[in-house]
């Protein structure tokens, strides 16, 4: 007994030992066989196939939302079919860069859910592989998605929204009908512009109300008007047998007319044409967007130095009114003085509240938060898609929906709160922190099984 005694110990002793070595080779993460290039090409590529559909799926649904609308508007106003199908090849980057993050995710459910419900998974982790087998693939087309929704949005939408704006600007100038409409009224920030009749490029018995740049009231009648490009200047309405009067805000009476056989009207284009055509944060590259706002921070840190300035010389004054006391000279004015030290602080917190400057760094937050949405998305998809166990890709088409349309309204509901409430830029991450942490805990959870 007492010689069994030291090999009973020893037993005993290695047995902790020999449990701990079994869970490190059963490990789903771990095995003699870790990867397979064999299996990493065949998830690959299931997964590639699946994302082609969805991104086709998701595309789809955005091109008839965001183009088919704006091509049948200019189509009914007869418009060559080639320039609206230029139109709508200018405007595909930006709907391949929302697409995209929402095929990787639809895509990668699909394709892990479909694994998972044929017992592929199972038989992979029985012949000794890990889950790496899984993964890896998946993350390879997330990145892969991230790397092409950015190039969609940082290099190629920039690029087509410029030559959108200079198409649109031909087909504007050649059908005047596409803006100005037949006996219509059009109104553009401090113009108005009535129209009459609309021949061809002609636009027969037009009257625009306006003010001039020393803040006159203007009125300017024409027999007829024709629409003509007119460079940096916007668009140019040159009309013949014109009458032209103008008139001060507050004296009506003091007054002056004139008559002309052809004027040349401007319209800046940013006025004419439609909010698509205006350039945004959205549609500037991220280093431009970058210098931007640089250049409005440093804008703005001057205009908030040359108001502090005043605010501080303002209290001073007030302060020292109310240190001299009720006999001083100037007692009588503190409640004027404390008045304009109170709105010229409150001026310096509206300068401080730059809406503009945030907005852009909202947009410059998204430009790499979309993309990089894939990679988290498909981060998330790939535990999940491990849960399924039958009819595993209509688990992956229903949930990949639902999470579509939860991650676009939390992406839409945070730059709303950034614009309207001032929140940080940063929660533009936020959907995909959200996706990171739920995919880790997921995917933690299902390995430890």
């Amino acid at each position: 007994m007492n010689e069994a005694e030291p090999g009973a110990a020893s037993g005993a002793a290695a047995a902790p030992a020999l449990r701990r070595w079994r869970f490190w080779r059963k490990s789903p993460w771990e095995s003699s066989r870790a990867m397979s290039p064999t299996i990493y090409r065949y998830v690959l590529g299931e997964t590639l196939f699946a994302f082609l559909i969805a991104f086709l799926f998701f595309f789809f649904i955005f091109f008839v939302n965001q183009l088919l609308l704006i091509a049948q508007e200019i189509l009914a106003r007869r418009v060559p079919f080639f320039e609206v199908a230029l139109l709508i090849l200018f405007s595909l980057p930006s709907i391949i860069a929302i697409s995209a993050p929402f095929g990787a995710l639809l895509g990668t459910l699909m394709t892990i859910g479909r694994l998972s419900s044929d017992n592929e998974v199972m038989v992979l982790l029985s012949s000794g592989l890990s889950y790496r087998n899984v993964f890896l693939p998946a993350l390879t087309v997330g990145i892969a998605v991230s790397i092409l929704s950015f190039v969609a949005n940082d290099v190629l939408l920039p690029a087509g929204n410029l030559a959108f704006r200079d198409l649109y600007r031909r087909i504007l100038v050649s059908t005047p009908a596409l803006e100005m409409a037949s006996n219509s009224v059009i109104r553009f920030r401090d113009m108005v512009i009535v129209t009459g009749d609309v021949v061809g490029a002609t636009i027969n018995n037009v009257l625009i109300m306006d003010r001039t740049g020393e803040g006159e009231r203007r009125v300017i009648m024409a027999s007829s008007a024709e629409l003509r490009d007119g460079g940096s200047e916007g668009i140019s309405l040159d009309m013949t047998r014109a009458f032209v009067q103008s008139s001060g805000e507050l004296a009506r009476e003091d007054y002056d007319y004139a008559f002309a056989s052809f004027v040349s009207y401007f319209v800046p284009q940013e006025d004419i044409m439609p909010a698509i055509m205006s350039i945004t944060p959205r549609e500037m590259s991220s280093v431009d967007v970058w210098r931007e706002i640089r250049t409005q921070s440093a804008e703005l840190g001057l205009r908030v130095s040359e108001r502090q300035g005043v605010v501080t010389s303002l209290g001073l004054a007030l302060e020292e009114t109310l240190r001299a006391g009720p006999g001083s000279g100037g007692w009588h004015q503190r409640g004027a003085k404390l008045a304009d030290f109170q709105r010229e602080a409150q001026r310096l917190e509206n300068i401080r509240d730059d809406r503009m400057l945030q907005f852009y760094m909202l947009e410059f937050n998204q430009k790499f938060s979309l993309p990089s949405g894939a990679f988290a998305l498909v981060f998330l998809a790939v535990p999940l898609g491990l849960v399924a166990k039958k009819r595993g890709q209509t688990f992956g088409i229903i949930f990949g929906l639902v999470i579509s349309v939860l991650y676009w309204a939390m992406f839409l509901g945070g730059q709303t709160m950034g614009i309207s409430l001032g929140v940080t830029p940063l929660i533009m991450w936020v959907p995909n922190v959200l996706a990171l942490a739920i995919g880790g805990f997921l995917a933690a959870h299902r390995v430890s099984k």
